[in-house]
């Protein structure tokens, strides 16, 4: 019985696999492709890796969510879900989805880097969650352009949220943010609600900025066809938010009279 639903399990798997295909450059599955979007990382406020097996599970289920399963990791990693921290997701165990293997990151593998079951579920980690109906804070994009929001917009979002937004476009092209409304609590060095842009596939390599306060951004623009951004705010005081938007376009299309690029 064990080994027939394994093969079921397998071929249904299989099945999926031959589903996925290129389209406009991007790799996608049309069935999977909106739940993907579904899968998102969350840290503690403490900071990263302060979470335990209970309270992991105790996030996602305060935001309508669950802990992800392996094989919706996957699915979120096949259309450019990289996040270089390890977190608990279904079952106890602990990993990381990534597309792009780094020298601490992925030690030369790529794919949903598995730590296995843990023994011990008072140890620390991020977390996983998967709410497909959840998104509003945060996902996978891969549009060649549209608007990003802090949560609840044009209200004042929330206290305690964090928000990762993980920018894909097609290879050859870059991504420019033009910031249209900003209004998010301001204090010396933005250390309680910030919105933090990283040219990279995660928050780990690639920080162009952390901004706050009521001034609009210059624009930003990627050096490659990925970005991800981190909004975050703390316990206390809140404010109207942001707005703002991105277009991908091929890198010899930008012009050079924008204001920040990275270096």
């Amino acid at each position: 019985m064990r080994v027939f639903s394994l093969l079921c399990t397998l071929g249904f798997l299989l099945k999926e696999t031959q589903a996925w295909g290129f389209k406009n450059g991007i790799f996608h599955n049309s069935i999977w492709l909106e739940q993907a979007a579904g899968v998102y990382h969350r840290e503690s406020r403490k900071g990263r890796y302060q979470l335990t097996y209970k309270e992991a599970k105790a996030v996602c289920k305060y935001e309508g969510g669950n802990l992800a399963t392996y094989e919706q990791l996957e699915a979120a990693r096949q259309i450019g879900f990289h996040v270089c921290a390890a977190g608990w997701f279904d079952r106890g165990h602990v990993g990381y989805p990534i597309v792009k293997s780094g020298a601490n990151c992925g030690f030369g593998k790529i794919g949903v880097i598995d730590y296995g079951v843990r023994r011990n579920k008072s140890e620390r980690w991020d977390v996983y969650c998967y709410n497909p109906d959840s998104k509003e804070c945060g996902g996978v994009l891969t549009d060649q352009q549209r608007i990003i929001q802090s949560p609840g917009f044009p209200e004042e979002y929330q206290d305690q949220q964090i928000c990762y937004w993980h920018i894909r476009a097609r290879l050859g092209q870059r991504i420019r943010l033009h910031f249209l409304e900003f209004d998010v609590e301001e204090d010396t060095g933005c250390l309680a609600d910030y919105l933090e842009v990283y040219d990279s596939y995660d928050d780990v390599a690639g920080f162009a900025g952390r901004f706050c306060g009521d001034y609009l951004p210059d624009d930003i623009v990627s050096t490659g066809n990925v970005m991800t951004l981190k909004f975050l705010s703390d316990a206390s005081v809140t404010a109207g938010g942001f707005q703002l938007q991105y277009i991908a376009s091929n890198a010899s299309l930008f012009s050079h009279n924008y204001t920040h690029y990275f270096h």
